[in-house]
């Protein structure tokens, strides 16, 4: 279950982005426009998808990330964050819901930045047999989401 205060965070980051990644950048091409509207509209689907993100239902949560990741981060290269990305409001749940979008496996590092702990520490839980080793390197994205899942659940 979510707390409250996630909520709030997930929804102003949520808010920060686009109004950063749409509307700031539309008001400079239309000045004369009036997104008066739309920074409103913003804000109130702000609220809808991060209850959504933090929701019970897995396919919803994972259909709101990539659209979401689709839209706040368009390019022809697939999506590849820094690792501080994950640190983020929405950059925690999209690890906890959908994992790494377009990935099935990530560095030690990349993992530790998910998981909010070291490259060590992921080096000691794949030693524990608590995320599992790809055979091409590094730890599969889906035990990442698994152990974020427990973690979650106590």
């Amino acid at each position: 279950m979510a707390t409250t205060s996630e909520h709030v965070d997930l929804r102003n980051d949520l808010i920060r982005l686009v109004t950063s990644r749409l509307l700031d950048p539309l008001e400079i091409l239309l000045p004369q426009a009036d997104l008066t509207g739309l920074r409103q509209s913003a804000e109130a689907d702000a609220e809808m998808w991060a209850a959504q993100l933090l929701g019970p239902d897995d396919a919803t949560a994972r259909r709101t990330v990539i659209r979401l990741m689709t839209v706040l981060h368009p390019g022809d290269t697939p999506f590849d964050p820094p690792e501080s990305w994950w640190a983020t409001p929405l950059g925690r749940v999209t690890a906890r819901r959908a994992g790494h979008p377009g990935k099935d496996h990530v560095s030690l590092g990349v993992a530790g930045a998910m998981l909010g702990i070291t490259r060590q520490g992921v080096h000691d839980l794949v030693n524990r047999h608590k995320l599992v080793r790809h055979p091409e390197g590094g730890v599969t994205v889906d035990s990442i989401r698994a152990r974020l899942g427990l973690r979650r659940d106590r």
